[in-house]
């Protein structure tokens, strides 16, 4: 009966989290005992405001053991944790909040006198506002409530035990439709990811991970967060990453593994090498393809394994792994499945053989069973047979290895953030000089890919490529925000009218190949 208050070990003295001294602020190091029962302590405050079965907390503060207690809090009072991007707009936490129904939007220290968007946000749809910041007076993280909105009135709740089946985490996915759909991941889902990753990368008690991944990302949660803390190990939680304070605190602290997208791996990769070289066990990289060109520097630079990974939200994160050695590590591909059945499927859903290029599908116990009130969605994500569809085209090489050779879905992969064309497309539409856009991804060697948009302006409109990102900055996410814009005069379309944007992707860059020439 695996529940994250059964995976979290709270009987030890050993070291759980370490926040590394910054200027201003001593380390914190905790200890497990410590740890279970700081939760229990703020699962008590989560009680006595009323949340109990079902009730949605957001998260909105950056890497911290503030997020880490509130998130497992949450999940151990059976409520919903629905962690956010702090860097969000007031927009964009707007949706997320009315999306799940939070019923409380925690916030950093300073916040709610600031009127932070995501405060005016929570506001807006009546959810509790409360500021979750460590108190080092009192040696206890603080639930400063500032507003109780919806909790008004509300009960105390009892002290619950979670069940395998209560949903303790909800993510968003962005997707190609024009509204992102909702994960939910339950205690089983998360739990069984965990057991997955301990037996892919042997974790034991004496393993300690550098977490630069963020924890509003089911990579960071899962891999950098929770696997660590099943196994008995540790984890360094800087509040973001930082290439300068990287090996300074990988050493400091005695890390001796970490997960990252590849772009991590090369801002790395472009800094000092630490002398002396730490000792690392090993180096994960997930959720954008890693090119084998930087698979080499890697091991050549840091001297250790590197080994690539395949993930997704709906499978609670982790799906295939390259082993660790003696086993083989292939770059170029994603590795085996990990406690994860993966099948390549054809249109219609049946297996093709080894080496023949199809969807790449799954079935595990980590796999969620369907997106949150979304029929609609469900029925053409899932086969008859019970795989998941995961949008992606591939094929199984001589070994079993998964190999990725493209992307059915349409999804902007920026240095593993998934932006939603759509949403872009939505966002753009709402400038008063544009009369269509369409986004897509570019070519980008830092991050894999990055964003581009074509524009056809209104007549008689003006607007310059600086003005566009500016007015698109201030509405969305900075990672969010085209790094490249064409300005055309006509969009390629079918018969029924709908945009085509593979076209136009291509229409766009072969005008700069041909200016390229000029």
């Amino acid at each position: 009966m695996a529940t994250l208050q059964t995976a979290v070990r709270g009987d030890s003295g050993a070291v759980a989290v370490v926040v590394p001294a910054r200027p201003g602020a001593d380390a914190v190091t905790v200890s497990y005992k410590d740890l279970v029962a700081e939760i229990a302590s703020f699962q008590r405050k989560l009680a006595a405001i009323g949340l109990g079965l079902g009730s949605p907390v957001s998260i909105a503060t950056v890497n911290s053991y503030e997020f880490i207690v509130s998130f497992l809090a949450a999940a151990w009072q059976r409520g919903i944790a629905a962690p956010l991007n702090p860097a969000y707009k007031q927009d964009e936490f707007e949706f997320y909040i009315e999306d799940v129904k939070s019923a409380i939007v925690l916030v950093p220290k300073g916040a709610y006198q600031s009127e932070t968007p995501a405060v005016k946000a929570a506001r807006k749809f009546k959810a509790a506002i409360a500021e979750c910041y460590w108190d080092a007076a009192k040696k206890e993280v603080a639930l400063d409530v500032k507003e109780l909105g919806q909790l008004e009135g509300k009960p105390a709740q009892p002290v619950l035990k979670a069940t395998p089946e209560d949903v303790a985490l909800v993510l968003h996915t962005s997707g190609t439709t024009s509204r992102p759909k909702v994960v939910p991941l339950s205690h089983r889902n998360l739990t069984r990811t965990m057991s997955n990753i301990q037996a892919t990368y042997q974790l034991t008690a004496a393993d300690r991970t550098m977490l630069v991944m963020p924890l509003f990302h089911v990579h960071g949660l899962l891999c950098g967060l929770l696997a660590p803390l099943s196994t008995g190990g540790s984890l360094v939680v800087p509040t973001k990453f930082s290439a300068t304070d990287f090996w300074k605190d990988f050493a400091a602290y005695k890390a001796n593994w970490y997960t990252a997208v590849p772009t991590i791996h090369q801002i790395l990769l472009k800094n000092p090498t630490p002398n002396p070289l730490p000792q690392i066990r090993f180096i994960r990289s997930c959720s954008s393809p890693l090119s084998p060109t930087v698979f080499h520097a890697l091991e050549a630079t840091y001297k250790a394994p590197v080994l690539e990974a395949y993930a997704m939200t709906e499978a609670a994160h982790q799906m295939t792994s390259n082993p660790l050695p003696p086993g083989k590590r292939k770059p170029g591909t994603v590795g085996l499945g990990q406690g994860v059945e993966v099948v390549i499927l054809n249109d219609a859903g049946d297996p093709i053989p080894r080496g023949s290029e199809g969807e790449i599908c799954i079935r595990g116990e980590n796999v969620t069973t369907g997106y949150l009130n979304n029929p609609t969605a469900n029925a053409s994500a899932f086969t008859k047979s019970g795989y998941f569809r995961t949008g992606d085209q591939g094929r199984l090489d001589e070994d079993g290895y998964v190999v990725i050779t493209g992307r059915i879905k349409e999804l902007i992969n920026k240095g593993g953030e998934k932006i939603s064309p759509i949403e872009l497309d939505n966002a753009l539409a709402r400038h008063p000089a544009v009369g269509e856009a369409v986004s897509f991804a570019v070519p980008d060697e830092m991050y894999g890919q990055e964003v581009a948009v074509a524009i056809v302006l209104k007549p008689g409109a003006r607007l310059l490529h600086d003005e566009l990102r500016s007015w698109v900055g201030e509405r969305l996410a900075k990672f969010k925000v085209p790094k490249k814009v064409y300005f055309t005069d006509v969009m390629p379309k079918t018969a029924t009218g709908k945009i085509q944007r593979r076209i136009v992707a291509e229409e766009m860059q072969k005008q700069d190949a041909r200016t390229s020439k000029l």
